[in-house]
């Protein structure tokens, strides 16, 4: 842990309605992945609600490996009590046929398991990690949140991602500099079916790359069973070495892909969205 960074004034304004507004709900259950802004989040909570608050943690095949362990770990750092539900979205057929609003049903379902575990806790509120950024971009996920009226405390005190990475470091947070890590599923080319196996051989070869030390990267899943990796533009080079190029082939194709091909453009985050049609994104206004 580094030494805890000092806030600007606004920001001190910020933390403090965020502190108010999360007392004001009695008690909450924060949907906890371990990225950064739900682990500021279920920090904001239990400074402010002690243990009337709960961080709740989805799991599926869906969820990388070694997220899990890493989500126990940040909430036992934070003080917070953790509680890890079964989430079946796998069983959902307009999950599996994977079309532009597959994150809908995915955080519908999420959003569900965590309501029931917090009416068995007698918890008052589920609330969500999204920010005022995410409001910007294709996020059918936020419109499961408005439909199952999960609050977004970061989101309705106005933080950016910019001011939630500036409080993770006040508050002396592990995932301050970690980058974003969504989930398996987001790795499968639209209209391609989500299935277990799919994931399982998306998630072994990131954790190849991963072990390699790059980061960021995305192996993205296409028809034919084709992989599109995608890593820093300054990385790009490493897979010119032949010894290199044939052992990410060797590993891939254990893994179950037929091709392996590298995309040249360097890593983007929601690269897929790049494809869909202007009609079927779905942007929620701020």
């Amino acid at each position: 842990m580094g030494i805890a960074s000092e806030l600007t004034g606004e920001l001190v304004e910020k933390r403090d309605r965020l502190l108010a507004l999360l007392q004001s709900f009695g008690s909450c259950a924060v949907a906890f992945s371990g990225g950064l802004d739900s682990t500021v989040l279920a920090k904001a909570a239990q400074l402010a609600l002690g243990d009337r608050s709960v961080a709740v943690t989805g799991v599926s095949a869906s969820l990388a490996a070694g997220e899990l362990d890493e989500c126990r770990e940040v909430a036992r750092e934070i003080g917070i009590r953790h509680e890890m539900i079964q989430t079946g979205e796998l069983a959902i057929p307009a999950y599996q046929r994977n079309a532009s609003d597959r994150c809908y049903h995915c955080k519908n379902e999420l959003f569900l398991q965590v309501e029931t575990l917090a009416d068995r806790l007698d918890v008052a509120v589920v609330a969500d990690g999204s920010n005022r950024d995410d409001h910007g971009e294709h996020r059918p996920g936020l419109q499961a949140a408005r439909d199952r009226r999960v609050r977004s405390p970061l989101a309705e005190c106005g933080f950016s991602k910019t001011e939630i990475r500036q409080l993770a470091g006040h508050w002396n947070l592990p995932t301050q500099d970690k980058p974003a890590m969504p989930c398996l599923s987001s790795r499968i080319a639209y209209g391609e079916e989500v299935t277990a196996e799919r994931l399982a051989m998306i998630d072994r070869a990131e954790r190849f790359l991963r072990e390699r030390g790059f980061q960021p990267l995305r192996v993205r899943y296409h028809k034919g069973n084709m992989a599109r990796i995608e890593v820093a533009p300054e990385t790009i080079a490493r897979f010119v070495d032949p010894e290199f190029r044939r052992e990410v082939v060797e590993q891939f194709t254990a893994a179950g892909f037929q091709y392996v091909s590298l995309d040249l453009a360097g890593f983007r985050s929601g690269s897929l969205n790049e494809v869909l049609p202007a009609e079927s994104l779905q942007i929620l206004s701020r």
